[in-house]
């Protein structure tokens, strides 16, 4: 769901930048320069899109043909691109500032400590390599709890499409996209028995752009859930309990969260018309165990908070612990047990990474400062296991020893998710489209704990 690659010609927002703050929708910052402390800086929560789009150095492509970036991503976008399909447009301001906890908790720091890649992740990593068919180059879009699949976009230079891998079997074509050249895969959820598989095509090259939304049944037929032209967050699919859950713009900065249930395409039924849950100044909407959760805009404007709803029941549902008392965090993350987000320190105003996990009394700090916490965005969690990205590399910290370690050469992607990590980067650090792209999919719940540091208080 994200792409380390750097042939994509990179998307550019050609909305008007609302005045006061940063939309819900807009990434914050520039790729390989650090964001302005106390600026509005607000990524998205779609992980997915920017790495279709964003690439490991944001380097233009030739509009001559046909182009990739080399590794896509999920969900979240991103103070490390200020380039990223993360919106379709700029939506009502949300106000960014420093994190506040609005109750007596504060925020306690334990930091983390950085180890090199272990060569037992580094021999993992390599021995779960996806090897794309002869002549074609991968970008990948997301991983399946527990490695059990992978989905990608395979192009070969006169066509693009999107694909799902099965258990390291060989690529099943979702779709064959109409436009090689301006359409790319943003993301792509999966049901249960593996069956369904919803995914988002960004049908251009620029923020802008218009976007559809697809269902495919592995047993036959597809159907296409939504289309979108109105600024709102690009569509990060949920697929639950037989059902898609997404969100996307209505018009005058507001953007409507929907769900539509999963149908066998051709059965004779006419599709029901996808039900509306929930209208705000959102970004996209992801799964948090049981809930479903999404950052927006306060009623009065003046800041941003968590909200979610109940997959059993469809109705607004409470936040675990001290997480509805928040305001102004940026890209959150869960599994619905340890949940991340970005805050901003309230004194140096450098970006810190914040965790908190079920059984706790208060968020921990865990990161802040360059390197690894500068220009932090997509989260991503499986467990124990903390991914994300910056301008520079991916990293990947580990919650049982506190250590966490850069987890690319250079640029790239790390995505972690339900007992699956995947990382993608651009081998030799080349660009272009001739570059070789590298996407490595694991289990993570069976990598063995990052060292710690013996100066690691």
């Amino acid at each position: 769901m994200a792409t380390s690659g750097s042939s994509g010609r990179v998307p550019r927002n050609r909305g008007p930048r609302p005045a006061g703050g940063a939309s819900p929708h807009r990434p914050a910052g520039g790729h390989g320069r650090r964001a302005r402390a106390g600026a509005a800086s607000v990524p998205a929560l779609l992980g997915s899109a920017l790495l279709v789009l964003a690439g490991l150095g944001c380097s233009p492509a030739h509009r001559s043909g046909p182009t990739d970036p080399t590794a896509a991503p999920v969900p979240s976008a991103s103070a490390s691109s200020g380039a990223t399909p993360s919106s379709s447009g700029s939506a009502n301001a949300l106000p960014s500032g420093p994190a506040r906890t609005g109750s007596p908790n504060a925020t306690v720091v334990r930091a983390a400590c950085e180890a090199p890649l272990p060569e037992s992740w580094r021999s993992a990593l390599a021995a779960g390599e996806f090897r794309a068919p002869t002549g074609q180059r991968a970008v990948l879009t997301e991983v399946g709890p527990r490695a059990r699949w992978t989905v990608v976009q395979l192009s070969d230079g006169r066509s693009r499409r999107a694909a799902l891998v099965e258990d390291s079997g060989a690529p099943r074509t979702l779709l064959t996209f109409t436009d090689p050249v301006e359409h790319q895969l943003l993301a792509a959820d999966v049901s249960a028995d593996g069956r369904w598989t919803a995914f988002a095509v960004l049908e251009g090259r620029t923020l802008d752009s218009p976007w559809s939304l697809y269902v495919q049944d592995a047993e036959g037929g597809m159907r296409r859930l939504a289309r979108s032209t109105l600024p709102g967050p690009l569509p990060q699919p949920v697929v639950r309990d037989g059902s898609v859950f997404w969100a996307q713009g209505t018009g005058k900065g507001r953007a409507t969260i929907f769900t539509s249930p999963i149908r066998p395409p051709g059965s004779g039924d006419r599709a029901p018309a996808p039900r509306a849950l929930h209208s705000g100044v959102i970004d996209a909407p992801f799964a948090a165990g049981g809930l479903l959760a999404w950052r927006e805009a306060s009623a009065d404007g003046r800041s941003t908070k968590l909200s979610a709803l109940s997959f059993a029941t469809l109705r607004p549902a409470g936040l675990p612990g001290p997480l509805a008392a928040l305001r102004d965090l940026r890209s959150p993350a869960s599994d619905g047990t340890t949940w991340a987000w970005i805050e901003d320190e309230q004194d140096a105003g450098e970006p810190r990474l914040v965790v908190w996990r079920q059984g706790q009394s208060s968020p921990v700090a865990r990161l802040s400062g360059a390197p690894a916490a500068e220009g932090l965005d997509q989260l991503r969690i499986s467990g124990e296991l903390i991914t994300w990205r910056t301008p520079e590399a991916a990293y990947a910290l580990d919650l049982r020893t506190s250590a966490y370690t850069r987890i690319t050469p250079q640029y790239g992607y790390a995505q972690a998710r339900a007992g699956a990590l995947a990382v993608a980067y651009n081998k030799d650090l080349t660009k272009g489209p001739g570059a070789r792209s590298v996407i490595q999919v694991v289990r993570a719940d069976r990598l063995p704990r990052l060292p710690k540091p013996r100066n690691c208080a």
